[in-house]
């Protein structure tokens, strides 16, 4: 049996040794009302856990959250559905470099698409250098030794760094190098990506390098920065020489005339336990060596980017033109829908298993708040000389923003829905151990002192006074914590849990706002759907005197 299923198994025993204990017949009426409007409000109707590492006969293959990182990945996914007789689950779109590595070491995903500068500077924390083949050397010997993990040979391509400007900029400023830039920088205002800015291979290093010091520096996603130069806002951005918005927005990309930026070549980088229990898989993966350059993933970028294509049938497509699958059995979708409705509807399915997913995981990690944070309470209300600070340190739990937290969990949980589960349900417990506390230590001190007055023990008060009274107390928190954890939920795309966050992080990615609003407008929908049905459960659960006065 899972922990949850024994977790849940000594709570029901905990209460209904509780219910046969109690003799008045309205009394265990209200306290199985409670307890099942709770625990089953939060539980999805199948809740279904995958698990974090991959089962025998199946890899699974991650990608970061930038669309060339999911193109190559899908391609190497079915490449290997292709070719081989192995089953493949994509973990596609996980939060940056750092979150893929740990998912690689600790075995949570089998493979993903990395690059050489990127292992070089951001993982080994060496000096940039500017020889391709001395850094894919140094890589490989490093990451073995340290970690067992592969380099399968690169692809053929590099996708460096780069820094551009509008092209008008270009022409009034005279700017061709990087360092042409350094005079006009303080002037200047800049769209940089998260990584960049943090990396030592990226502002950082060029800060320390060129010396440049900009006016001002904005953290932005990929695609708003394009937009962003496009209509003035931005003066100087980052890019990916792979880039195929390159060829549709007006820039200038600027000469690194010191060398900064350290080769970037594309390559797949393996678990060297996965080599070793499936051999096959290297020699497959290795048919895509040196079969790509930067003139066809410039392409084959544009038509994400911009035209709005599948991922997966543009990998199709790919490989098919390399000759490494047969005809592609996937069919073509839209480009780009005209509407917000016709997209709804042209993806119905899909959304709807998105949904179903996110249902799934905040439902449970919800439940399982429940069966952690009201009896806690009622713990805390017998211990009231530590019953603040309790609370005040789970509320700590807080302030950890939900992408670290989340991230923190790979190592233990790896990736997909479990680690996701276990972060929501943290921050599930706070608002309601808070509720379930205030409402017990503040119902209603007349009826309390009533009860002392009529003999009543501690325990009877509970069940028979301060239980019921704070019901609704009680309801109030796990309908804070049912928003809250629906909201959050959405975040969970990135470490591969799914749930309606996939279409966000994918419109973001293309600043789509379609797709953006496709996974939105429902994950908004479910958190009002959410907070009305515990709304009713806590009208159900209320004591009738207390419905009367209302």
């Amino acid at each position: 049996m899972s922990c949850f299923g024994t977790l849940r198994t000594s709570m029901c025993r905990c209460f209904s040794n509780t219910v046969r204990e109690t003799r008045n017949p309205m009394r265990r009426t209200f306290i199985l009302r409670l307890l099942a409007g709770l625990v089953l409000c939060g539980l999805p109707a199948s809740p279904s856990v995958s698990p974090a590492w991959p089962a025998e006969g199946r890899i699974v293959i991650g990608s970061k959250n930038f669309m060339e990182s999911r193109l190559l990945a899908e391609m190497f996914a079915q490449l290997v559905e292709e070719r081989t007789q192995l089953q493949v689950e994509r973990r596609l779109g996980l939060a940056g470099t750092q979150v893929c590595f740990q998912a690689l070491r600790t075995g949570a995903i089998d493979l993903y698409p990395e690059y050489t500068g990127t292992g070089l500077v951001t993982i080994l924390h060496r000096e940039p250098t500017g020889d391709a083949t001395e850094t894919l050397n140094l890589v490989r010997s490093e990451f073995l030794e340290r970690w067992n993990l592969w380099w399968i040979s690169p692809l053929g391509f590099e996708n460096a760094y780069a820094l551009a400007v509008p092209r008008e900029h270009a022409k009034q400023f005279g700017l061709r190098m990087i360092s042409d830039l350094v005079r006009v920088a303080p002037t200047f205002s800049a769209g940089f990506g998260y990584e960049f800015i943090q990396r030592a291979d990226g502002l950082p290093g060029l800060q320390r390098v060129y010396g440049l010091r900009f006016k001002r520096v904005r953290a932005m996603q990929q695609a708003l920065k394009y937009q962003a130069a496009g209509s003035g806002q931005i003066d100087a951005l980052d890019v990916y020489t792979t880039d195929g918005r390159l060829a549709v927005y007006d820039l200038t990309v600027l000469e690194d005339d010191r060398n900064f930026f350290p080769p970037y070549e594309a390559a797949a980088l393996v678990r060297g336990a996965t080599l070793e229990r499936y051999p096959e898989l290297g020699l497959v993966l290795g048919l895509l060596t040196n079969s790509l350059d930067e003139k066809t993933m410039r392409g084959l970028n544009l038509r994400l980017q911009e035209h709005g294509d599948a991922v997966e049938r543009v990998a199709r497509d790919a490989l098919q033109s390399l000759g490494l699958v047969g005809k592609p059995e996937i069919e073509p979708r839209a480009s780009k829908t005209t509407g917000l409705a016709d997209y709804l509807w042209a993806h119905r399915a899909e959304l709807t298993g998105r949904m179903i997913e996110h249902v799934g995981l905040s439902g449970l990690a919800l439940a399982l708040g429940i069966l952690v944070a009201v009896p806690l309470g009622l713990v805390l209300e017998r211990q009231r000389s530590v019953a603040e600070l309790v609370i005040r340190v789970i509320g700590m739990t807080q302030t950890i923003p939900s992408i670290a937290l989340l991230a923190f969990m790979i190592p233990l949980f790896g990736v997909g829905p479990l680690p996701a589960i276990v972060a929501l349900w943290i921050y599930s417990i706070f608002p309601i151990v808070r509720n379930t506390y205030t409402g017990l230590r503040d119902a209603a001190p007349q009826a309390v002192e009533a009860g002392w007055a009529l003999g009543m023990t501690g325990w009877q008060l509970l069940q028979s006074v301060r239980l019921p009274l704070a019901a609704p107390v009680i309801m109030a928190g796990v309908r804070t914590a049912g928003v809250i954890t629906v909201g959050t939920a959405t975040l969970a795309a990135f470490i591969g849990a799914g749930g309606l966050g996939v279409p966000i992080v994918a419109g973001l990615q293309l600043a789509d706002t379609t797709i953006i609003l496709s996974g939105a407008l429902p994950a908004a929908g479910l958190a009002l759907v959410v907070d009305g049905m515990l709304g009713l459960v806590e009208r159900t659960v209320r004591p009738r005197g207390l419905q009367a006065e209302s």
